[in-house]
């Protein structure tokens, strides 16, 4: 099977501007992931700011359907929408996430989370690597990914109910698994997309944002999923 990037050279495209956009979509995505771990810090140290989102249920659950109907958008209207728009809502999807996330910050102790952190990024950076560079077809890996991660949705429901504490366990594991196989499979995908190309230059600022969201969150998911099996909870 011959590689992507060979088959650009061979019909006379610069490979470069493949790696000038998946350097886009990097940028973006440690943008929005310091954008979210800057606000969940300060909202954590702030004892307003935690009430505000904590205090009220319908607040914290407003919240956490705000960021379900913006990401809804971006990546249903993402073709409508100019670029300012896609990066706009992309920085308010990522401070709203903050919010949401500065109550690991009251249930993990700091060194628990900055472990986990390390760990989910060494994981993300292998795994990344790897999905850019293999020459495998990784679509099978991604299907079958994305089958299980709509039963480890269904699972989570389940076990909201049921409180198993061996569902519990089976569900991280499995998340974890999941979400690394996704971080290779979206690489590879988004990777793939850039190969072919884009109409026009709005359209590639567009696509490195949505790229940016995907690889986004397989990071935040797998850090929530490590932060389960290895964070150290407050006394």
């Amino acid at each position: 099977m011959q590689d992507p990037i060979d088959s650009v050279l061979a019909q006379g495209r610069d490979a470069s501007e493949v790696t000038q956009f998946m350097t886009k979509v990097y940028g973006w995505m440690t943008v929005a992931l310091a954008i979210t771990g800057l606000v969940a810090l300060y909202t954590a140290s702030s004892e307003t700011l935690l009430e505000l989102v904590f205090a009220s249920k319908i607040t914290f659950w407003g919240l956490i359907i705000g960021t379900f109907l913006l990401v809804g958008w971006l990546t249903v209207a993402i073709k409508t929408m100019s670029p300012t728009t896609a990066t706009a809502i992309f920085i308010v999807y990522s401070a709203l996430n903050g919010l949401i996330f500065s109550s690991i910050f009251l249930i993990y102790t700091s060194s628990s989370i900055a472990l986990t952190f390390f760990i989910t990024a060494g994981t993300f950076g292998v795994m990344s690597v790897y999905g850019y560079f293999t020459k495998a077809d990784l679509s099978k890996i991604g299907s079958i990914a994305i089958m299980a991660l709509v039963g480890i949705i269904l699972a989570s429901i389940v076990n909201f109910f049921l409180e198993s504490e061996t569902l519990y366990w089976i569900i991280s594991y499995a998340g974890v698994a999941i979400f690394t196989a996704l971080i290779a499979y979206d690489t590879q995908k988004i990777k793939d997309i850039a190969i072919y190309g884009f109409d026009g230059e709005a359209a590639e600022k567009k696509m490195s944002i949505v790229g940016a969201l995907t690889l986004y969150l397989d990071f935040i998911n797998l850090f929530l999923f490590l932060l389960r099996l290895f964070g150290g909870r407050k006394d």
